[in-house]
């Protein structure tokens, strides 16, 4: 895919490359997530830091980046870091350790820990590209976020099936969650189609490769299909620059 004229190459672990400059992007990690529903009575297996830290490594491991952008969320709450096990602790500073790493401030996380390694900023420029959390309201060039965690739904063999997804127009890339434990928004939802009045594309994450889908083949959830707004974000939609 091409993002304000990068080159740019979505990922099956939901992480993002740019082979020209060795840079992986990982948006909305949420480690942690499942000890902070824990202390609130919604009990998860508390495996999520563990099952996300695995996809991260071996991202790492495939890819051999030189930079790491994490592009906010990437810790659940404020205490998010005082959880971590010493294990995924010790395994996430190593990963840090002997590379450019940057930990984009979220809403989730304003202050990730300090003490793993990497430098926190607000935002990251990087040539042509600025990496944030959230997206800006209004015509942007260059911008990829994260924060909305995109997902969409395809028909295959008489089935719907809802992936994780990339979401594009040529000037904005929105990346999906990579959290085991994230849940995902419809891109036909006013929050993300909303951001592409001219149209935009979707890469879906699937089990062993991501496949570019024309927007036209997407599944409107049935909530929005009979809705005005649903119409509208369809039309947009099948507008798509590809």
């Amino acid at each position: 895919m091409l993002v304000n004229g990068v080159a740019l190459e979505p990922d099956v672990s939901g992480g993002l490359f740019w082979p020209e400059r060795r840079v992986f992007v990982a948006a909305d990690l949420h480690f942690e997530k499942g000890s902070a529903y824990a202390r609130h009575g919604a009990l998860l297996p508390p495996y999520d830091s563990h099952a996300t830290l695995g996809v991260l490594e071996e991202a790492m491991a495939r890819l051999a980046p030189e930079l790491v952008i994490c592009l906010g969320d990437s810790f659940h709450d404020a205490g998010a870091g005082d959880r971590l096990e010493p294990n995924v602790r010790e395994r996430l500073t190593g990963l840090c350790a002997g590379r450019h790493w940057f930990w984009v401030a979220g809403n989730h996380d304003l202050s990730p820990p300090a003490d793993l390694g990497g430098s926190c900023v607000d935002a990251l420029a990087v040539g042509p590209l600025e990496f944030r959390h959230e997206p800006t309201q209004g015509a942007v060039t260059g911008e990829v976020c994260g924060h909305l965690h995109p997902c969409a739904g395809v028909a295959v063999k008489g089935r719907n099936l809802r992936r994780r997804c990339f979401v594009t127009d040529g000037a904005r890339l929105i990346m999906p969650s990579f959290g085991a434990y994230t849940g995902g928004l419809d891109v036909f939802e006013d929050a993300i189609a909303g951001l592409f009045p001219g149209g935009f594309d979707v890469w879906i994450v699937g089990r062993d490769r991501v496949r570019a889908i024309k927007s036209a083949r997407l599944s409107v959830p049935t909530r929005l299909a009979h809705g005005a707004s649903a119409g509208k974000m369809a039309s947009t939609a099948r507008k798509g620059t590809r």
